[in-house]
């Protein structure tokens, strides 16, 4: 009898511990699907960005077509910014940030001709951009938050035992790397 309760403790551990692991796991599941998720939202609105360059290149270039070198930069970028669409978070930021400095270029481009400045199309585009790289900016906040949060229980024991045995593996941040691609592509008025 004396045997009894040790064997009732024993499974008592074990079904803690299996437990326990269950919790962990489903926890960085569920972290890895809201990083998957916070990824998305950051796609969909470079996708957004992406749709409107067109529009806004040739509303510039109805006025300062004689600005080849930037237009072209800028058509350029949005090719490779879209080329990396499949890529992971450091090789589209790469990419999305020398989009965003192309688009500084051409903002500042379209201040030396007073007429598009005023145009009403092109201030719409300009508007819907700024309104767009906020929330970029914001989807960004997101996914990162959620990186962090997955990577931290990835790294922490003892989660990071659950984290090995089932091969989580760490995300990449979503970050701007160079202090010009910083600067939101609005000019004011």
């Amino acid at each position: 009898m004396d045997g009894f309760p040790t064997s009732y403790a024993l499974v008592a551990v074990a079904v803690i511990l299996v437990g326990w692991g269950i919790l962990i796991y489903n926890r960085l599941v569920a972290l890895r699907q809201r990083v998957r998720e916070g990824w998305s939202g950051i796609d969909v609105q470079l996708k957004r960005r992406a749709s409107l360059i067109p529009n806004l290149v040739e509303t510039v270039k109805g006025y300062a077509g004689h600005e080849r070198g930037v237009l072209e930069a800028v058509t350029e970028s949005r090719a490779r910014a879209q080329a990396a669409t499949e890529s992971g978070p450091s090789a589209r930021q790469a990419a999305e940030g020398e989009l965003s400095t192309a688009l500084v270029r051409l903002f500042a481009v379209a201040e030396n001709y007073p007429a598009l400045a005023a145009d009403e199309s092109f201030l719409e585009l300009q508007r819907t951009l700024a309104e767009l790289e906020s929330q970029i900016q914001m989807a960004r906040r997101y996914y990162n938050g959620t990186v962090r949060d997955l990577n931290t229980l990835i790294e922490s024991f003892p989660s990071n035992v659950v984290a090995g045995w089932f091969r989580f593996l760490p995300a990449d941040y979503y970050e701007v790397e160079h202090a010009g691609d910083r600067i939101l592509p609005a000019v004011s008025f």
